[in-house]
């Protein structure tokens, strides 16, 4: 059988015109009055689409983190796929020849259902882009009233990280890696204050706790029985007549009621992440870059993460931030800040796209945060201000700090002085250089330049 390439690709590169610009098809079959209606409407869609990014680009942060708007998004992303699919097949339909021949007819058929997925596969995308963070925003992050600037009065906003690891071989989990993040509202200039784990008899905040604990945390033993800070989450999910709440919540309150009262500072929000979410997360991005100062004895196989610059998966960064091989808590803490420090610079957003499902998964099942759905578009235009500012770090660790008998008001004074406006070229310390090495003790009471450290 001969086959009329010369009519068919005719019909089929009108479907392709139409495809781009709504309406050809039809007019050259002489149907009019429908291709004037379908150039009008393409027309009308294109201007709404263009009108709207150029009128809500600056609102798009504040948009993309709302619910009821991304519902909105679902519906007219596929909405769009579906009129498309419909404005290609019935462009076929009016300029297909007649006569076609069994082949012609599925050649012509085939071309037109890959255009029609070629079209519908994005807006399919989009739509699943949208509800995927939807969910997100439903699942973890509580509802709130719009404030239009949060940040209206407020110079810095104090949050609360915990890196919480529930190991097997214990119940419950205990909270590792405790930081709060103080960050400039203006300019991203952030300093990181660093908490060691094993701070023993922590002040707990007014209340039940501190009547159970009048001469500080000694969690299940007594006072001669020293509790680590990091056993203060668990105590209290353990204890809810004492810390009074829902499950999780009352963990991470009562944590960050006693970290604020060790440093002296209010702290706005908490947030925190399972070590399992964590190692998920830096797979979804492709992977975190960090120096390695020394080789580090890498999982239970035997194998080392050798030094140098180095690409880390998941597992490997996880290693990295958690081992205390041939090294001890403090080490560990200043590469806890580097890794830190490193995610929050490389991670970009076509990788955040890309691995978009996968940071959702890992958000959904092991974030847990008091951020209200209303704040997240100001907490995501400072995290862009943050990927660009100057961050430092302040560790209370030996030397600067007994960790067995700490100095609280010592402590206190050293937050207020890291977060002092400091003028260009100032230092605190001006006859100290940050050795390149992350263990905090090089340069004990000075928060330094994490960019320089790592």
């Amino acid at each position: 059988m001969r086959i009329d390439w010369r009519n068919l690709g005719q019909a089929l590169g009108l479907t392709l015109a139409s495809a781009m610009v709504w309406g050809i098809a039809h007019l050259v079959a002489g149907r009019t009055r429908t291709g004037l209606v379908l150039a009008g409407a393409y027309t009308l869609l294109l201007g709404t689409v263009f009108t709207a990014v150029a009128a809500l680009r600056f609102a798009l942060l504040d948009l993309v983190v709302r619910p009821n708007w991304l519902t909105g998004l679902i519906a007219t992303a596929l909405a769009i796929g579906f009129c498309w699919s419909a404005v290609i097949i019935s462009s076929y339909r009016v300029v297909r020849p007649a006569g076609l021949g069994r082949v012609e007819r599925g050649i012509g058929t085939g071309a037109v259902a890959l255009l029609c997925l070629l079209v519908a596969v994005p807006m399919a995308f989009a739509g699943r882009l949208a509800y995927v963070s939807r969910d997100v925003l439903l699942t973890v992050f509580d509802g709130g009233t719009h404030r239009p600037d949060p940040w209206a009065g407020k110079r810095r906003v104090n949050i609360l990280l915990a890196g919480a690891d529930a190991a097997g071989n214990r119940p419950g989990a205990r909270t590792d890696s405790v930081t709060v993040a103080s960050v400039d509202t203006r300019t991203g200039d952030t300093v990181l204050f660093g908490l060691p784990r094993n701070l023993e008899h922590v002040p707990m905040p007014p209340g039940p706790a501190r009547d159970a604990f009048p001469w500080g945390f000694t969690g299940d033993g007594d006072e001669a029985t020293p509790g680590l800070l990091n056993e203060v989450y668990q105590w209290a999910e353990d204890h809810p007549r004492i810390a009074p709440g829902p499950p999780k919540d009352r963990g991470m309150r009562l944590l960050r009621d006693t970290v604020s009262g060790i440093l002296g500072l209010r702290i706005d929000y908490y947030a925190m992440l399972d070590m399992k979410g964590f190692a998920q997360i830096i797979n979804a991005i492709g992977g975190v870059t960090v120096t390695i100062r020394q080789d580090i004895p890498y999982g239970l196989e035997g194998g080392v993460l050798q030094a140098g610059r180095r690409r880390l998966d998941g597992r490997q960064a996880l290693w990295y931030g958690r081992s205390r091989t041939d090294s001890d808590d403090y080490v560990r803490m200043g590469r806890q800040k580097c890794l830190l420090n490193a995610v929050a610079k490389q991670a970009d957003p076509m990788a955040v796209l890309r691995g978009f499902e996968q940071i959702a998964d890992a958000t959904k099942r092991y974030v847990t945060t008091d951020v209200p759905q209303d704040m997240l578009p100001a907490v995501l235009a400072l995290s862009e201000k943050i990927k660009t500012a100057h961050i430092r770090s302040l560790q209370f660790v030996p030397p600067l700090v007994n960790t067995a008998h700490p100095d609280w008001d010592l402590i206190r004074r050293e937050v207020a002085t890291a977060l002092r406006p400091q003028r260009p070229g100032h230092s605190r310390h001006p006859a100290r250089t940050p050795q390149p090495s992350p263990r905090p003790s090089a340069s004990p009471g000075a928060a330094q330049s994490l960019d320089r450290i790592c």
